[in-house]
């Protein structure tokens, strides 16, 4: 039997000390005593065990050295606090009644005015007039109906407009799936990216950023609804008739039109098309009237049956200068300062995503920004030495004129001549001093002949690629050899630099201007969106207006330079450091009158002359007038972007663009609205394009 020692229990009255304590206690005591017998046997007192009597605490271990501060830490709470900042002010936009920012706006500005369809609504007008809006590149609503295993979950999810959430959670993958076929311009195979439909699609391009909300709800104040208003989405990275091809988005059109038309009356419909829509409708009414295969089959009296008005908003008739810089270095004005203020970021890897590659190789497979590259070459633009706005000063202000007599200006124009004077002629110009040389200064070698070399870019850069990459460096010097480019020489550059996109571009359009419009080749449906290589319909009773916003410097031509880093990177970039405000030019990009996108010459020109009366391209005469209206910032912050807005898209909320369409829609005609109303220089600027407008021998500008 085994002996067990059992242990004495604790007398928790005599000490209530844990035991462990108790062995610290004592642990300290022989320290204590060894610390305080000095080397004779002495005992002396340790200031540590003085402080404890005394009752004070020792002194406490030095504190670690402070953690450094990191960029990514920087990072994270300038993020953190945006969200909290956003958060918050969302909370508090919806915990604050709705009519809050009115009457906070109405006690700074005084009372607002009404909006134009509550005013026009006292009036007494009423819905009359079926309205049509076709929207836009960009602002039109697109949405996933199949795709790759990166996109799971996201059926009937948009991928453009909206929050664009995907953008952020997964780049790569958006990309794949916002792009075309390089080789066909459709679908790539396994993935299919459709428009969204209804009044939806284009209402709003992303939350609180409207596009046709403000129109549609003005127009519902005196009666308009669903069913006599109708939002003519399609798929704009498509070309015009490949909509038609692989969608029947044209056919679609067509049988709404006509539908709408059956179930109001009888009353034919007023159009309403924004930006490249306005190319997109000139294709429609080509389309509709030729034979099939290739067209409707309407008949020639098709518009004439069916459409009352067309009231063009910011459109783009001559193509933008804006479209070359995006097809040339995937940027414009506000991307190339952004360069400037964060040097390289948008060239670096992030997150392994490299921005500006990836954006130019995914908008180059949009063929529907081919169809706004400038259009009727050195005529139209200006050569070396000339262009139509030859003398404009962006520190003059615009003088009104509301008739279509051309004001008498030579003076105030010769004073500005005799100053310096941007030769926006030249789109594109490696360097200041070439943008500003007189022409015969300027050696030139044509890179139209040069043998592309090979290219480092094969083998050290990663999986993105664009057409550059196959240039080599020898093509990509003669790009810059060739020191400056007018408009005709653009679409020369376009071809050398991205074949496979022009080859799939001239299939579908076309930038010239035709010399004899009755021959055959103009009833291919390339001709058809450009104005000056094909004809209105023929619907004398039709009048046609082009609204447009101005006072805004509007990009014209660009200084450029070579890339460092060429081999990786998009080899040429907008030279910000070009400066000079006496030919408006700012951050490499000079400037003209118009809407920041679309130049007063693309949006007026076809209106104020080309349209003008009967003409080769205007063979019916049909009615065309030219509608400005001068940019107004809003007087404050509270009054968001603006009723008086002439800027591109901003313009949509216009309360006197709105109240003129309201008009047209409810009835009125251009001659009851009061005619032309213009701001800008648009007719003397037309009159030095020397453009043949009958049928008689062509006459060409040489400057």
């Amino acid at each position: 039997m085994s002996l067990l020692r059992r242990r004495k229990p604790i007398n928790e009255s005599s000490d209530s000390k844990p035991l462990l304590e108790k062995e610290e206690e004592e642990q300290h005591q022989g320290h204590d005593e060894d610390d305080d017998d000095d080397g004779n046997g002495k005992n002396k007192k340790n200031p540590s065990k003085i402080n404890k009597k005394r009752g004070e605490k020792p002194p406490s271990p030095p504190s670690p050295p402070p953690s450094k501060w990191s960029c990514l830490d920087t990072c994270c709470w300038f993020i953190g606090c945006i969200c909290i900042t956003w958060w918050l002010l969302l909370f508090l936009y919806n915990a604050m009644p709705a009519s809050f920012p009115q009457y906070v706006t109405e006690a700074i500005t005084g009372p607002l005015p009404d909006p134009p369809g509550v005013k026009l609504k006292k009036e007494g007008l009423e819905a009359k007039h079926p309205v049509v809006f076709v929207p836009g590149i960009v602002t039109g609503g697109l949405e996933l109906w199949e795709g790759r295993e990166c996109a799971e979950g996201l059926f009937r999810k948009r991928l453009w407009g909206g929050t664009f959430g995907e953008v952020y959670k997964r780049p790569l993958c958006w990309v794949e799936h916002m792009s075309l076929d390089n080789e066909t311009g459709l679908d790539p195979c396994g993935i299919r990216v459709r428009p969204v439909s209804g009044l939806v699609a284009a209402d709003y391009f992303a939350p609180g950023y409207f596009v046709w909300a403000v129109l549609i709800a003005n127009l519902a104040r005196i009666g308009y609804e669903e069913k006599n208003m109708y939002m003519a989405a399609y798929d704009w990275r498509l070309s015009f008739q490949n909509t038609e091809v692989r969608d029947q988005t044209l056919s679609r059109i067509k049988s709404n039109i006509e539908l709408l038309v059956a179930t109001n009356g009888g009353r034919k419909v007023v159009a309403i098309p924004h930006s490249m829509g306005v190319l997109y409708f000139l294709h429609f009414m080509k389309w509709v009237e030729a034979p099939a295969p290739m067209g409707g089959g309407g008949g020639p009296d098709w518009c004439s049956k069916h459409i009352k008005a067309v009231i063009n908003i910011g459109g783009p008739f001559l193509g933008v200068p804006k479209a070359i810089a995006g097809l040339f270095s995937a940027e414009a004005k506000d991307i190339a300062v952004a360069r400037a203020l964060a040097p390289g970021f948008l060239d670096n890897d992030i997150f392994q995503f490299q921005t500006l590659q990836h954006v130019m190789r995914m908008s180059r497979t949009w063929d529907s920004t081919m169809s706004m590259v400038p259009r009727g070459g050195d005529t139209i633009w200006g050569g070396l030495d000339w262009s139509p706005e030859e003398g404009y000063s962006c520190s003059k202000k615009g003088e009104q004129k509301n008739n279509t007599q051309i004001m008498d200006q030579t003076g105030a124009e010769n004073a500005v001549c005799k100053g310096r004077s941007a030769n926006y002629g030249r789109i594109i110009s490696f360097g200041k001093d070439v943008a500003e040389a007189p022409s015969s200064d300027i050696e030139r070698i044509d890179f139209r002949g040069a043998i592309k070399g090979h290219s480092a870019a094969n083998t050290t850069c990663r999986d993105v690629w664009t057409e550059y990459h196959d240039m080599g460096f020898t093509g990509i010097k003669a790009v810059a050899e060739y020191k400056t480019y007018t408009a005709e020489s653009t679409v020369d550059l376009l071809h050398f630099i991205a074949p496979k996109m022009m080859a799939r571009g001239t299939a579908h359009f076309s930038y010239g201007i035709a010399d004899n419009l009755d021959d055959p080749k103009y009833k291919h449906y390339k001709y058809w969106s450009n104005p000056l290589e094909t004809t209105l319909p023929n619907a004398p009773d039709m009048e046609i207006f082009s609204l447009y916003g101005v006072g805004l410097p509007t990009e014209r031509a660009y200084v450029y330079k070579l890339s460092p880093h060429a081999e990786c990177s998009i080899p040429f970039k907008i030279d910000t450091s070009a400066d000079d405000e006496d030919t408006c030019l700012r951050d490499g990009v000079y400037s003209v009158d118009g809407d920041e996108t679309v130049p007063v010459l693309s949006a007026g020109f076809m209106s104020a002359k080309g349209w003008r009366g009967k003409t080769r391209f205007n063979p019916s005469g049909i009615r065309t007038y030219v509608r400005e209206y001068n940019h107004s910032p809003p007087a404050n912050l509270l009054e968001g972007r603006g009723t008086l807005s002439g800027a591109h898209v901003d313009i949509m909320g216009n309360f006197a663009l709105i109240e003129d369409v309201i008009r047209l829609a409810a009835g009125a005609s251009g001659e009851e609205l009061g005619g032309d109303q213009v701001h800008s220089n648009i007719f003397n600027w037309s009159e030095k394009i020397k453009l043949q407008l009958d049928d008689e021998t062509p006459v060409h500008s040489s400057r």
